[in-house]
C-alpha cells in the first residue's frame, strides 16, 4: 500500500447543524470550498470537532460521503470512524473506503477502557481491517478517551500488526512523548500534531503535519507562524503562537466547541450550533466573547482571510 505523507495544516472540520439539531448536509460543499480557499492540506471529518461521537452511524456516513464528494479530490479527506462498538467502527471504516475517502482514523473505545498496548493494537487492527486499502491513523486523545498508553511502544507494535498502519494523530500537550514518537517513527510513519496552541513547540521538535480545529478560522495566523519558523524569525513566530494561545483561552472560557462554532459564524461560515449533550452559548455569552475576541485580534485575522484567500505558505 502506498502511504502518502500528510504534511502541513489539516482542518478538523465542523459538522454543520440546523437549528433543529439535525445535520445540515447542504452546507458541506461551501464549507469544503472555504477550507480549500484558505489553503488547508486536508480535512479530518467526524472527529471531536465534527461531533462524531454525537452523530448516529447513518449521519456519520452521510457527512463523510458529503465531504468526499465536495472535495472532488482537490485535497485528501480523513474519516474518523472511532466508536465504542468496534463492530460499528469497522463498518464505518468499510464505508469510508467504499465512498472514496483517502484515509481512516480511529480513537479506541473509551467506555470499556483498554489497559495495554497489545490490547489497543488488537482493537485497532480489527477496525482498520474494514478498510484494508486505506492508510490508518490512530487518534490519540487521552484527555477525552482516558487512554494514555505509551505511544512509542504502540508505534512499534502497531507497525507489525496493522498492515495499513500509517501513524498517529497525536492530540496531547505531552511534547516529550510526541518527540519520542517522531524519533521512533523515523520516515516510516506520520505523527500528526493535534494541539494547535502548542504548534510552535511541535515544529521545533520536528512536526511536519498538524490537525486541529482552529485551522478552520485562523489559517492566516498559522501560515505566518510556519513561515516565520522556517525563516528563523522566532520572535515573530512566538508572538503569533501567543495570539493563538490567547484565542484558545477564550475558546475554553466560553465552552470549547460551542464557542468555536460561534467563531465560525463570526468568520463568515455559519456551521450552526452544537448538539446535545453539548450546550450552545446564550446571546449574552456570544456578545461577551465577541468583545474578548476583538481584543485578541481575531477579527484582524478574519479580515486577512477575506482579503487574501489561500495565499502564502502552509
Amino acid at each position: 500500500m502506498k502511504k502518502n505523507k500528510i504534511e502541513g495544516m489539516v482542518a478538523a472540520a465542523f459538522t454543520p447543524m440546523k437549528q433543529s439539531g439535525d445535520i445540515d448536509i447542504e452546507k458541506i460543499p461551501a464549507l469544503t470550498d472555504h477550507l480549500i480557499a484558505e489553503g488547508v492540506r486536508g480535512i479530518y471529518v467526524c472527529g471531536s470537532t465534527g461531533e462524531g461521537p454525537s452523530l448516529t452511524g447513518t449521519e456519520r456516513k452521510a457527512v463523510a460521503e458529503a465531504f468526499v464528494k465536495a472535495s472532488r479530490k482537490r485535497l485528501p479527506v480523513l474519516v474518523h470512524v472511532g466508536h465504542n462498538s468496534v463492530k460499528e467502527a469497522r463498518e464505518l471504516s468499510s464505508h469510508a473506503q467504499k465512498i472514496g475517502a483517502d484515509y481512516v482514523s480511529s480513537v479506541a473505545p473509551s467506555y470499556f477502557k483498554i489497559g495495554s498496548v497489545a490490547g489497543l493494537v488488537d482493537c485497532l487492527a480489527d477496525i482498520a481491517a474494514g478498510a484494508p486499502e486505506l492508510p490508518f491513523y490512530y487518534y490519540h486523545i487521552p484527555r477525552l478517551t482516558g487512554i494514555a498508553l505509551d505511544m512509542p511502544s504502540f508505534l512499534e507494535q502497531a507497525g507489525r500488526s496493522i498492515p495499513s498502519f500509517a501513524g498517529i494523530k497525536f492530540t496531547s500537550p505531552e511534547l516529550h512523548e510526541y518527540q519520542a514518537c517522531l524519533n521512533a517513527a523515523g520516515e516510516k510513519y506520520d505523527i500528526l500534531y493535534g494541539t494547535d496552541e502548542m504548534l510552535l513547540g511541535a515544529l521545533a521538535v520536528g512536526a511536519k503535519g498538524y490537525i486541529g480545529s482552529t485551522y478552520n478560522f485562523l489559517p492566516p495566523l498559522y501560515r505566518q507562524l510556519k513561515q516565520n519558523f522556517d525563516s528563523g524569525d522566532l520572535q515573530k513566530a512566538r508572538a503569533l503562537q501567543w495570539q493563538s494561545v490567547e484565542i484558545v483561552r477564550i475558546i475554553v472560557k466560553y465552552g470549547g466547541l460551542a464557542a468555536q462554532k460561534v467563531m465560525m459564524k463570526l468568520s463568515g461560515m455559519d456551521c450552526g450550533n452544537v448538539r446535545n449533550p453539548l450546550q450552545g452559548l446564550s446571546a449574552e455569552e456570544e456578545a461577551s466573547m465577541e468583545k474578548d475576541l476583538r481584543k485578541a485580534g481575531f477579527f484582524d485575522i478574519v479580515s486577512r482571510m477575506k482579503r487574501n484567500k489561500g495565499n502564502g505558505p502552509r
